[in-house]
């Protein structure tokens, strides 16, 4: 084998072993090398590196802080996955509130079978956007083909009745399809639909895709607290009642971090839900704060996007 090979190799694997090696390499603290390894068995060397970041000495420096431990990054990469969960359980609810207004206000206006809620002229005649129009009605009806046979709701109003009320239909539905649907609608209609939730439609259509890329990311468990959303989020007055700072004139926290998400989610949730939000994700920062030694929390809350008073946007007004 030749050199070239031998590396393309040890890029490719390393035992449990090696990667114990390489961690102490670079600093890490090993206290139970037995119990690194499994860890590392089961939860990937990848991924747990991956938190790394926050207990390096700089961004361009490899090697890890001073008194830095495995058990740190292990409470890193757990605290993720915690606030994960928690995140992901509310953009369920959201999902579902979402499906549930949408279906109820096409099937108002525009009836409740296939051949009348699916017709190109249910949507707008923008003509920039007829093709969009028409590739969106082929993957809706695309996804009704493929998943409700696999939905009991789906298989019975087809078998006894011969048609999927949209109710039903969007069960079946990604929620990307979903949110991908509120750009095609006419304006009157996305009108509606946002003055439900006291919002305009544009901003409106900026949050969903915001939503949807975070709930795929929670279903394929990606790495969540320092993610970056692909467009910010604009400027709202909790973002000045919260006296965040600013940087080169934009506000340092709320705009594409995970603070955003949690402004979107102060609009679209119930205020009780919003509330356990808040205090599901103030138990784990507490939690994770016990267990930190080489870094202080603040250090975490900032790569989160979280301003030192987070806690106090439960007290402001959804309206705002």
């Amino acid at each position: 084998m030749s050199n070239r090979d031998k590396t393309a190799s040890n890029k490719i694997f390393k035992t449990l072993d090696e990667q114990v090696d390489i961690l102490k390499a670079k600093g890490l603290i090993i206290d139970d090398e037995e119990y690194t390894k499994q860890i590392l068995l089961r939860e990937n060397y990848f991924f747990i590196s991956g938190y790394r970041h926050l207990l390096l000495k700089s961004k361009d420096d490899k090697m890890f802080l001073p008194n830095a431990t495995f058990k740190e990054l292990y409470s890193l990469f757990n605290f993720d996955r915690q606030i994960r969960n928690i995140i992901f359980k509310n953009l369920l609810i959201i999902e579902n509130n979402i499906k549930s207004i949408f279906s109820y206000q096409l099937s108002k206006k525009y009836g409740y079978k296939e051949k009348n809620y699916l017709k190109p002229s249910n949507f707008t005649n923008n003509p920039e956007k007829f093709r969009q129009v028409n590739d969106l009605i082929k993957k809706m009806k695309r996804q009704i083909r493929n998943n409700g046979a696999q939905h009991s709701a789906t298989k019975h109003y087809q078998e006894n009745y011969g048609y999927t009320p949209l109710w039903v239909v969007v069960k079946v539905l990604s929620f990307g399809i979903v949110c991908e649907l509120y750009t095609i609608m006419k304006k009157e209609d996305q009108i509606e639909i946002a003055n439900i939730y006291n919002m305009s439609p544009n901003i409106l259509e900026i949050y969903l895709p915001i939503l949807a890329n975070y709930r795929n990311l929670c279903a394929h468990e990606d790495i969540l607290y320092d993610y970056k959303t692909h467009r910010p989020i604009p400027e709202t007055n909790y973002h000045n009642l919260l006296k965040i700072p600013k940087m080169d004139g934009e506000y340092i926290y709320g705009k594409e971090d995970l603070f955003a998400l949690i402004i979107i989610l102060k609009k679209l949730l119930s205020d009780s839900e919003f509330k356990l939000l808040i205090n599901e994700l103030t138990y784990e920062i507490d939690v994770l704060d016990g267990k930190l030694k080489s870094i202080k929390i603040e250090k975490v809350l900032d790569a989160i996007g979280f301003p030192i008073n987070f806690k106090e946007i439960c007290y402001l007004d959804k309206e705002l």
